[in-house]
């Protein structure tokens, strides 16, 4: 069953791009209740620990020298079919297959600098939320 909240991060380069205001008016309009927000910045440590499950992917330490590269904000999300919804916003990891008017379209530079990340199911969603909020920031 599908749950109704979803976890995001504005990543570094967007971040940088001063993309923050349009990117959360784009979640915004999308019908999306921000529940938990903070901007933050991730040592290499803690996005080491964030992207652990990829730790045998060869990307792994460039993915964790980037999230860590610069300032990032981190949000809980809350919409019915939140996960599906806010992946189809957000777009294809790669902007130049994210279709017209999604984030990753508008906002990214490429599969790397790809602006936002979002949880690919609603028990990563959870996981991503309670690694980035305590139980009292999420309500």
């Amino acid at each position: 069953m599908a749950t109704n909240r979803t976890f995001t991060m504005i990543k570094p380069d967007a971040v940088e791009k001063n993309a923050i205001g349009g990117i959360l008016k784009m979640i915004n309009d999308a019908g999306f209740r921000i529940v938990a927000m903070k901007y933050t910045q991730l040592s290499k440590e803690t996005a080491g620990e964030f992207y652990e499950v990829h730790k045998e992917r060869p990307f792994y330490g460039e993915l964790v020298d980037y999230m860590s590269s610069g300032p990032i904000v981190a949000a809980i999300l809350e919409k019915d079919n939140a996960v599906e919804d806010f992946r189809t916003l957000i777009g294809a990891t790669n902007p130049a297959e994210a279709a017209e008017g999604t984030i990753r379209k508008i906002y990214a530079t490429d599969i790397s600098a790809n602006a936002v990340h979002g949880s690919d199911s609603d028990e990563n969603a959870e996981i991503e939320g309670d690694f980035h909020f305590t139980p009292a920031e999420k309500h």
